[in-house]
């Protein structure tokens, strides 16, 4: 199986001619060959998306126009959904069950943004200036071309992400997708042209960090809009920072999931598991610091370390796995050299720790949980991204918002309390974009998302998410007509 770069409404390969191979995490072996975009297959990409912008060949169509390419790309989706399926569960270990899934919602995510592509934002302000003198008006216009990097982790639901605000604001795009998972996005983009976007439009293109770095430098790029670890995110921000182009970041975390004295064991104990091992634990918003009630302390970690050691690992195909491989033996490497970290700076393994017996070719690791004494470790601190655990005992809810918040990251978190009106009191404490009440991972594409602090900048989702992808414009409309009602004039030119 090959696969080339998409770039103004073709296939084709690198200019360079390299191509690597893309591996199946579950036992490491080969699936496609994929041509390695460099720096020339971006700036083509580029050029096409500058071209098909100021021409007209998008941003000129009616709202009703984008409204139908992108519920036309939404239903090709639904359309193809066992192909990309197996495309996302294979590529990048994302179990059968969670790819089903990822394939559906970002069906969904479109279909949402065709409806946003309809929504007349423009708006006339009211009491800026007497009746009869002025008329105010507030416009949003397509900022251009909008370069779009995107990680490993979610490579359909990413890419749409990206696509579907970009696209319903009226911006052309260059989507750069992971190296290690493009295979899913790459075989929608067969369909794209036959959705009724025009050639360049939608480029994608694969690459390193190079063709990264000529997408977010360049003066023919109007904005930046890039998911991934913070480290990178400062990179691609002080890359943009040359141009001065817009930006939007949804970075690292290390979201706290708080368990209160008062909450249902019988749902927050799947709750913990599910917000730390969905995705062997490869999620931005990750619960990855579960802060324990002291007064439940003993009796809830037992059953979470019973419950973790049931948890099913698996090759990602089969229906029955809970916990798939990682994305790749890089990833596995580096999660592992984190739980060594833990072990050296004293944390105790309650359960897991390792690579599980009979798994050695894929990239596995066991779901670990980590008994830590300090919140300031590093195993505490860092982003793993990985099925790593970090269990902390906290006295009270005071406490549990101070623990949560001495973090550099805010991007998720939960409580769990059978009382709504204590949750909601945590909740406002906790510097975060997203807490769930006795949930977890759940999102909505017309719910705002995105990170305080070191967790990004900008926001996804809803009407602010869109808005994000525009410029807002003033237009003043004079309505007073006369020399007379402009005494403002004759502070620089007199009557004649």
């Amino acid at each position: 199986m090959t696969y080339q770069l998409y770039i103004n409404g073709g296939f084709r390969a690198a200019f360079s001619g390299k191509t690597y191979s893309v591996h199946n995490p579950s036992d490491n072996s080969v699936m496609a060959e994929v041509a390695l975009a460099g720096k020339a297959d971006a700036d083509a990409a580029i050029d096409a998306a500058r071209e098909a912008f100021d021409n007209g060949a998008w941003r000129n169509f009616s709202r009703e126009e984008r409204s139908m390419c992108l519920k036309k790309l939404s239903d090709k989706i639904t359309e193809l959904t066992p192909l990309l399926v197996e495309l996302e569960a294979k590529n990048s270990g994302s179990t059968v069950r969670k790819s089903k899934e990822d394939v559906f919602l970002s069906a969904k995510c479109l279909n949402v943004y065709s409806k946003y592509a309809l929504k007349e934002l423009n708006e006339d302000l009211a009491d800026v200036s007497k009746a009869g003198m002025s008329r105010n008006v507030v416009r949003y216009e397509p900022l251009g071309v909008v370069a779009a990097i995107i990680p490993w982790n979610f490579p359909l639901k990413m890419a749409v992400w990206k696509l579907g605000p970009a696209l319903a604001a009226g911006n052309t795009v260059v989507l750069k997708v992971a190296p290690d998972t493009p295979l899913s996005v790459l075989e929608l983009a067969k369909h794209i042209s036959d959705c009724g976007f025009p050639a360049g439009v939608i480029n994608v293109i694969t690459g390193d960090a190079e063709t990264g770095d000529a997408m977010t430098s360049s003066l023919k790029v109007d904005k930046v809009a890039f998911t991934g670890s913070t480290e990178v995110g400062k990179k691609v921000m002080m890359s943009a920072a040359g141009t001065l182009k817009k930006i939007t970041l949804e970075l690292g975390g290390k979201s706290a999931n708080i368990v209160l004295d008062d909450a249902d064991f019988s749902i927050a104990v799947d709750g913990v598991l599910y917000g730390i091992f969905y995705h062997s634990g490869q999620c931005c918003e990750a619960g990855s610091r579960l802060l324990l009630h002291e007064k439940i302390y003993d009796a809830f970690l037992e059953k979470l370390v019973e419950r973790t050691k049931r948890l099913k690992i698996g090759d990602a195909m089969e229906k029955s796995t809970e916990v798939g491989p990682l994305v790749s033996k890089k990833q596995q490497e580096r999660v592992l050299r984190y739980i060594e970290l833990g072990k050296s700076e004293g944390a105790k393994v309650l359960t897991g720790g390792g690579v599980p017996a009979g798994f050695e070719a894929g990239c596995y690791i066991e779901p670990t949980v980590f008994e830590v004494a300090d919140n300031k470790s590093r195993l505490a601190q860092e982003e793993i991204f990985g099925p790593v655990l970090v269990v902390i005992k906290v006295k009270d809810d005071a406490d549990a918002v101070r623990v949560a918040n001495e973090s550099i990251y805010g991007l998720g978190g939960a409580v769990w309390s059978q009382s709504d009106e204590r949750a909601m009191n945590v909740a406002s404490q906790l510097r975060t974009g997203t807490v769930w009440i006795n949930e977890y991972h759940l999102l909505s594409e017309r719910a705002v998302f995105g990170g305080y602090k070191q967790s990004g900048i900008g926001r996804e989702f809803g009407v602010e998410g869109l808005k994000e992808y525009m410029e807002a414009k003033h237009i003043h409309i004079d309505e007073a007509r006369t020399r007379d009602k402009k005494p403002w004039y004759n502070t620089v030119v007199s009557p004649a």
